[in-house]
């Protein structure tokens, strides 16, 4: 005997609803045969009559009342799972996990989630502060949809895709106090003698990556006073005179009035975020998230923070 299917309790409550078979085989568009063999059929499953027939008319049984209730709460759930599903496809339901980078994105990301909330109210969005390294390894792993960070080496990338959504001048983040702070920009062999506090290299290779070349270009090594973790970290070791960091424009909006920005002069190439994913696991929602970043891009919001640095 084949097991309990959804069809036959579809069949059941058509005919416990309506009490007749041939009306039931109606609405159900089935042959009346057809319908009387899927309730004998259940009713063997069970070992539980479940109706009585009449020459006119079925009658439930006091066992087919209670399975009445109970049919219909299990069709209501398939239906609401099948929406469900559904709905998660079209990337209007569910949870997507979106790594990102808290200085780099400090701009775009409220913006992003504004637009992305007004466009799939259904889907939660789980965000993860993480290192570069940190979101490569979710993304790869595909614990992570989206990886929002500073553009990662192609090598780094193994297979993983990128768009660029803004770029950010270089500049150095420092106390307003400091001797240098009275200037509009800064020369590199300005700072080449001063202390840096930077993200740890372990973490943080591209940035690393990028002192080193920087520094270079003019013949000096940097010299490295201390590795953080976190932008608010760099943000307080350099208020409190540990080191100057050389970081993007963002970092100096992040920082507030504790820090003054000053702009490298003459300007190395800008730091660009952008958005890393696997092409083949990008979901629909996650496919959403992507577009209202990109809307962010075109729209910024507007703020009370300095004026912002567009991509040239």
């Amino acid at each position: 005997m084949p097991p309990v299917e959804l069809r036959h309790l579809r069949y059941f409550v058509a005919v416990a609803e309506l009490l007749n078979f041939t009306k039931a085989a109606q609405r159900l568009r089935v042959a009346q045969p057809a319908l009387s063999r899927q309730i004998r059929d259940l009713e063997a499953e069970l070992s539980v009559p479940l109706l009585e027939r009449g020459p006119r008319a079925a009658k439930l049984t006091e066992a087919g009342a209670v399975f009445l209730g109970e049919a219909r709460a299990l069709l209501q759930r398939a239906d609401e799972a099948v929406k469900l599903a559904r709905a998660v496809a079209r990337g209007e339901r569910g949870e997507i996990h979106v790594g990102y980078a808290p200085s780099l994105t400090t701009e775009l990301l409220p913006c992003a989630l504004h637009s992305f909330h007004n466009a799939a109210p259904g889907v939660h969005v789980k965000l993860h502060d993480l290192s570069s390294e940190e979101m490569l390894r979710g993304l790869g792993e595909a614990r992570l949809h989206l990886g929002l960070m500073a553009r990662p080496s192609e090598r780094a990338l193994r297979g993983l895709k990128f768009e660029l959504l803004r770029e950010y001048p270089i500049g150095v983040a420092l106390p307003p106090r400091h001797r240098l702070a009275r200037g509009k920009t800064v020369a590199l062999p300005q700072i080449a003698d001063e202390p840096l506090v930077v993200y740890s290299r372990g973490e943080y290779p591209e940035y690393h990556a990028m002192l080193t070349e920087l520094f270079a270009k003019s013949g000096r090594t940097p010299r490295l006073a201390e590795e953080h973790d976190s932008a608010p970290s760099l943000i307080a070791a350099a208020e409190i005179g540990r080191g100057l960091v050389i970081a993007p424009a963002c970092l100096g909006i992040l920082a507030g009035g504790r820090l003054k920005f000053l702009p490298l002069h003459p300007p190395p190439p800008r730091i660009q975020l952008v958005a890393v994913f696997d092409p083949q696991r990008l979901t629909e929602a996650a496919g959403k998230f992507l577009a209202a970043a990109r809307i962010a891009e075109i729209n910024p919001p507007v703020t009370n923070s300095r004026p912002r640095h567009r991509p040239q």
